[in-house]
């Protein structure tokens, strides 16, 4: 299938790769989110005790249903509507789908502001700026978005530290992915770059590491928006 930009393959390896992926989450097979990401970015949010989250790219909802556990009212949005289902099966939230080009043409088709919104690990196409855009207006004037992503460093490997397209082929994730699936890479300069300029500003940083080894597993920004 020929695609007019790498985000629509992003959109279908998803589709693919939905079961893989709930099976990957249902038996926490992924290393780097057992030992530090996956609570990197639960502590993150709580420690602003929001009341109302917004969580985009919730997936199958697993940080969803963490965080309600934990007293907060959360609305999970994903484009992908074979991890929606999967996520109202196993409920503890509110889920819908709503894809990154919706919500970018209408905000307000998220609901009422939010005083905690969080992307984790689901901000991997290069054109992330209208959306970032669209999401100041769904958060009120103090509160967080929280972004989580793969390290630059750890994810650059030997490869030349400089942005740009590439793919995950799944094979640190057990279980049977069907398809690989581009992503675009941004060094640490170009991610506080592109929040920037899209309205937020970052005002904490975190760098999630291996409890062992020390490597870098991800990169996570706290930001705020200053308002118009």
């Amino acid at each position: 299938m020929k695609f007019d930009r790498p985000e629509q393959q992003i959109e279908q390896s998803w589709d693919a790769n939905a079961d893989a992926w709930i099976q990957a989450i249902q038996y926490n097979t992924i290393e780097s989110r057992r030992i530090a990401t996956d609570d990197a970015i639960l502590q993150a949010v709580l420690r602003y005790k929001p009341r109302r989250v917004l969580d985009v790219g919730c997936g199958e909802g697993w940080l969803t249903r963490a965080l309600a556990k934990r007293g907060v009212e959360v609305v999970g949005v994903d484009g992908c509507a074979a991890l929606v289902d999967r996520a109202r099966e196993k409920g503890g939230g509110c889920f819908r789908a709503i894809g990154y080009d919706e919500i970018i043409a209408d905000p307000a088709i998220l609901g009422q502001p939010y005083d905690g919104i969080v992307c984790n690990f689901s901000l991997l196409g290069e054109e992330i700026g209208d959306l970032l855009r669209s999401l100041r207006k769904a958060i009120v004037s103090d509160g967080h978005l929280s972004i989580q992503t793969v390290h630059p460093f750890t994810a650059c490997q030997e490869q030349p530290y400089v942005d740009g397209w590439k793919t995950e082929t799944f094979d640190n994730c057990s279980g049977a992915f069907r398809e690989p699936m581009p992503w675009y890479f941004r060094t640490v300069s170009s991610w506080f770059q592109q929040v920037s300029e899209s309205g937020w500003r970052v005002c904490e940083f975190e760098e999630p590491t291996h409890p062992q080894t020390k490597i870098p597993l991800s990169l996570l920004l706290i930001c705020q928006s200053p308002g118009d």
